[in-house]
């Protein structure tokens, strides 16, 4: 944790606001257990509230009100801001008010009941069945050549056949795997464990690299990662990212997605094959079902189009 903004946003802060942010910044990282990167994207949402607040002259949490807030708001859209990004600011602000309702800081919440901007949900880009086949037949090749050809199919065929995440997959040491079961046990937001299935050709992969490659790329240091990278060490984002959309843009027609674009793929190739929407959900590890469904947009755009291109009445 930093304890509280950072020093040059806080010169603009009274102390008492100063002393709210450190103390929820303790509550959202040690009591909520989120990560690091989502306190620090919360705590600079709410500095941006109290920042604006302090050059409206008032420099106490009591003087926070509905008035103030949607001045802030609209500040927020008046300098450009997305409207997912005020969405978000806004689910963020409610935490905040009515953690300070809960820890008597405020009599009253003067963010129930605000409205925010509905974002508009862009339809994530998807590999076709057939595109998923060709990047791992064409990945297949290298598996031979050595140890990186055979770590990158490895994490390609786990990321499509389960829809983790990157942050997810570069977590999971060697015991997570449930290699009798074909079943991965994955530490997801918010610290919650799940366990995730995966089929054959995952299996033979993971069986192969831990067998073959992973211990020519394992040094003293390497620990329990199930992952390595070319030094050794734990693999982490970046080069899985990197990795990710350099060999999907080998597919011919393939749209560019990262890891993240695998897990749209994986969720909507799910839906597709006629997997219940409520399953899915577990396996990705949704918090709410209505992101789930996302994912039946997705799959319902691509039978209008299909539609549109096929029928003669269309």
């Amino acid at each position: 944790m930093s304890g509280g903004p950072e020093p040059e946003t806080a010169e603009e802060l009274s102390e008492e606001f100063v002393r709210a942010l450190a103390d929820y910044e303790r509550h959202l990282a040690l009591e909520r257990n989120l990560s690091a990167h989502t306190v620090r994207a919360y705590l600079g949402d709410l500095v941006s509230l109290l920042t604006h607040l302090s050059r409206l002259g008032s420099d106490r949490l009591t003087d926070l009100d509905r008035r103030s807030l949607r001045s802030w708001l609209a500040n927020q859209h008046t300098r450009g801001k997305a409207r997912s990004t005020l969405a978000r600011r806004t689910t963020t602000v409610r935490g905040f008010t009515a953690w300070l309702v809960r820890t008597g800081r405020l009599d009253s919440d003067p963010a129930a009941g605000l409205a925010s901007p509905k974002p508009h949900r862009a339809l994530p880009p998807v590999l076709r069945a057939d595109e998923a086949a060709s990047l791992i037949e064409a990945i297949v090749v290298d598996a031979e050549e050595g140890p990186i050809g055979q770590r990158d199919l490895a994490i390609l065929e786990l990321l499509y056949a389960t829809g983790i995440r990157v942050g997810e997959l570069c977590g999971l040491d060697i015991d997570d795997l449930d290699r009798e079961r074909n079943v991965v046990r994955v530490l997801g937001k918010g610290r919650k464990e799940r366990t995730v299935p995966y089929g054959g050709p995952a299996a033979r992969a993971l069986t192969r690299w831990l067998a073959e490659g992973r211990p020519q790329l394992a040094r003293p240091g390497s620990g329990a990662a199930l992952f390595l990278g070319s030094r050794g060490g734990r693999i982490d984002q970046r080069a899985v990212r990197r990795m990710t959309h350099e060999r999907i843009a080998e597919v011919p027609g393939a749209p560019d997605i990262g890891p993240h674009g695998l897990r749209h793929s994986a969720a909507t190739h799910l839906l597709e094959g006629g997997a219940d929407l409520r399953a899915v959900q577990e396996l990705l590890g949704h918090a709410s079902l209505a992101t789930t469904q996302l994912y039946t947009h997705v799959t319902t755009d691509r039978l209008r189009k299909a539609y549109q291109q096929a029928h003669p009445r269309a």
